[in-house]
């Protein structure tokens, strides 16, 4: 089906969000007859989303935006076990106290794409799954929900079968995640009348789960709609760069760095992420996806302004912009590069180049790493080329903004600042 009546899922079809859907027809009638709530499941695992994460986030954007109530649901009781879908091992477990804090954390990023303030029924809300799953009695809760799970049936889906086949140990804790997931679709149905569970599709056979018991305990009809797992054209993950995690938190990854990772963005995936990640217009989209040559240079400035604008607001995303132009096409020092303190009496005794680069600001990974690169001409201080390993900073190589700059290759730089 590709004629979509609702707004919501026509948005969802044309921009590529689309994997799986349960029923297509009778979740499009719904959406077109009235405002439907749905939710997308997010476990803190850490204090803060990724990159990776950030496709489900604006899923929920376009539902509210197509006029529908969003839910982000809060993983703090099935955080405490840990989502097994096909990872490789068991995660590790969290406390209670961190789990808190990083939902705490989390949260605000949520605010820059859903409006929890919008009226009493199209307004986003934030739930914490904990509400009712940490106060659960254990035998009832096996009598009246464990009761309708198929062992059978729940060794046959994917992510459990492919832990298994590797001979990887799946425990007990693990097995039960999916027992929640569902739980969770039920409770949301019968507390916030939720008809839509969305999620990548990892989550397909939990999100089904979930439908089913739905129906053996009494809900309405359920349904599922999961987005593709995004890699990048050469296979990479989404969300992950060479130097690790692409946070969403600004305290964790600042809007300068996070435009850069997508002003990287390979060629081929320009219109793909023009349509997930950004609300520029399709007609826009399209006009900008017809556009080759240097001219691709330009759309990837506009694709990583307009992310970094979502989440981190206008002003910033220009900012990292002109912080980019500055340092790439006038060569100059830009105060919002990514930036490392050392002491100033450091600095005036003086620091090895090759420790400059590898042990103060990483920008390498070793100095074996720096040493190769000087010797292939790849690092830079203050933008003139290093040409010997054995050279020391100091003071005297501070510019007139107080600073060094430290550069590798034509994209990394870092500054090191005095305290």
């Amino acid at each position: 089906m590709t004629k979509f009546r609702s707004d919501f899922l026509r948005t969802m079809h044309e921009r590529g969000f689309i994997h799986q859907v349960s029923d297509e027809s009778g979740l499009d009638d719904l959406l077109a007859k009235e405002s439907v709530t749905a939710y997308i499941g997010f476990d803190p695992t850490a204090p803060s989303l990724h990159a990776g994460g950030l496709i489900q986030i604006m899923m929920l954007h376009w539902l509210q935006a197509t006029g529908h109530q969003p839910i982000s649901l809060m993983g703090g009781g099935t955080g405490m076990v840990g989502d097994p879908s096909f990872k490789e091992e068991a995660r590790k477990l969290m406390t209670v106290e961190t789990i808190e804090d990083n939902i705490a954390s989390i949260k605000r990023v949520f605010t820059n794409y859903l409006d929890y303030d919008k009226g009493p029924k199209g307004g986003a809300l934030m739930i914490n799954n904990a509400e009712w799953l940490r106060g659960l009695n254990y035998l009832e809760f096996l009598r009246d929900v464990g009761r309708h799970f198929s062992v059978n049936r729940m060794l046959s889906f994917d992510s459990v079968k492919t832990r298994l086949e590797r001979e990887q140990s799946l425990s007990f804790l693990e097995f039960n995640y999916m027992i929640l997931q569902a739980y969770d679709f039920v409770e949301l149905a019968k507390r916030y009348d939720v008809r839509l569970q969305m999620g990548g599709s990892d989550q397909w056979g939990n999100i089904v789960n979930g439908i089913d018991l739905g129906h053996r305990m009494g809900t309405q009809q359920l349904y599922a709609l999961t987005s593709p797992l995004l890699t990048t054209a050469s296979g990479a993950k989404m969300g992950k760069s060479v130097n690790g995690a692409v946070w969403l938190n600004a305290d964790l990854l600042g809007p300068y760095e996070f435009w850069q990772y997508w002003r990287n963005t390979e060629d081929a995936d320009v219109p793909r992420f023009l349509k997930l990640y950004t609300t520029l217009p399709m007609d826009e989209i399209a006009r900008l996806s017809a556009l080759a040559g240097s001219e691709i240079n330009e759309v990837k400035k506009i694709l990583a302004t307009e992310i970094t604008a979502m989440l981190h607001g206008r002003p910033a995303a220009e900012a990292a912009a002109e912080t980019a132009r500055k340092t790439f096409e006038e060569g100059g020092v830009a105060a919002d590069l990514p930036s490392v303190e050392v002491p100033a009496g450091e600095l005036e005794a003086g620091i090895g180049v090759l420790a400059a680069f590898a042990e103060k600001t990483g920008l390498v990974a070793s100095n074996g790493e720096a040493r190769r690169q000087i010797k292939s001409g790849g690092l830079k201080v203050n933008d003139a080329t290093v040409t010997d390993d054995k050279a020391v900073l100091t003071a005297r190589d501070l510019t007139p903004e107080g600073v060094i700059k430290l550069s590798f290759g034509k994209k990394k730089h870092v500054l090191l600042k005095p305290v």
